[in-house]
């Protein structure tokens, strides 16, 4: 038995998965090459595409965008990739200054996407495909929707992608770094479904672990692990300490299955790291 072998106890109709160490897939559940909607896994592919934007010079990561745009003042990139900016969880609508708190907000996301799109004057979808989906061999992604929340994709596919953040290739290194750093570290906000934090860490489009108490990821994952997990009860994440990613995709809300999902994603992240974890040998 395997530690993925857990997810097929989950009481969900489909379930897939795998785990990637150093690299490589070494264990894997289920139909990798099913297409599964990943909902909010596909911010981080969201804000990837948006780092090529500023890489190629389009757009700026630290430049106040247009407050036409925005519909505020001192907005930028960074804060939107970052759930900074002071919009809600829906809408582009500021409810807040930016930078005052962490507010997950698909509509800041989506924000985000537009302004990409407005400035590299080519549909997001397109221009994500473009930059990310088809670079890295991710023949079965697709968006459809919203940026925030509307990509398609398989478990090979989110494979690849988490394997793009561990070792970079369609980005420079420092630029790869920032999706990872806590972005304005002394903001608290909640991650919904989950919980309220004092302080919320976040990086551009990834959430980073920290020290949040309960979370979705196991009591061993390092601080420093990172990922996204989705309302189509997807998960995924990277613990750079133990070299260990973890993908797994469901096709049941994770609201009509919560208080199960956060007691088994947990479960299952520790008894992966239990079986794929580097640990240092003791002399």
């Amino acid at each position: 038995m395997t530690a993925l072998d857990l997810c097929t106890a989950w009481p969900v109709p489909t379930a897939a998965g795998a785990v990637m160490q150093g690299g490589s897939v070494v264990s894997s559940h289920g139909d990798v090459d099913a297409t599964f909607r990943l909902a909010s896994l596909s911010k981080p592919m969201t804000a990837w595409a948006a780092l090529v934007a500023v890489e190629e010079g389009i757009i700026d990561l630290d430049a106040v965008i247009d407050e036409r745009f925005a519909g505020q003042s001192g907005c930028t990139l960074r804060h939107l990739l970052s759930h900074a900016g002071g919009y809600g969880f829906m809408g582009t609508e500021p409810i807040a200054a930016p930078e005052r708190t962490r507010t997950y907000s698909n509509g800041g996301v989506e924000l985000a996407a537009a302004w990409v799109e407005s400035c590299a004057e080519m549909p997001f979808a397109e221009y994500l495909s473009l930059a990310v989906f088809e670079p890295l061999g991710m023949t079965s992604a697709e968006l459809i929707g919203s940026p925030a929340y509307g990509v398609w994709a398989a478990v090979d596919d989110v494979v690849r992608f988490l394997a793009e953040a561990r070792a970079p290739r369609l980005l420079a290194s420092n630029t790869a770094d920032e999706t990872v750093r806590v972005q304005f570290p002394a903001l608290g906000g909640t991650v919904p479904g989950v919980g309220r934090y004092d302080r919320c860490p976040w990086g551009l489009g990834f959430e980073i672990r920290g020290d949040k108490s309960p979370h979705w990821t196991g009591t061993r994952n390092d601080p420093a692990t990172y990922g996204h997990f989705g309302g189509a009860g997807t998960m995924m994440w990277t613990d750079p300490a133990a070299d260990v990613s973890l993908v797994a995709l469901t096709d049941r809300p994770f609201d009509q299955w919560s208080g199960d999902a956060l007691r088994l994603w947990p479960e299952l992240s520790d008894a992966v790291l239990d079986e794929f974890a580097i640990t240092e040998s003791v002399n």
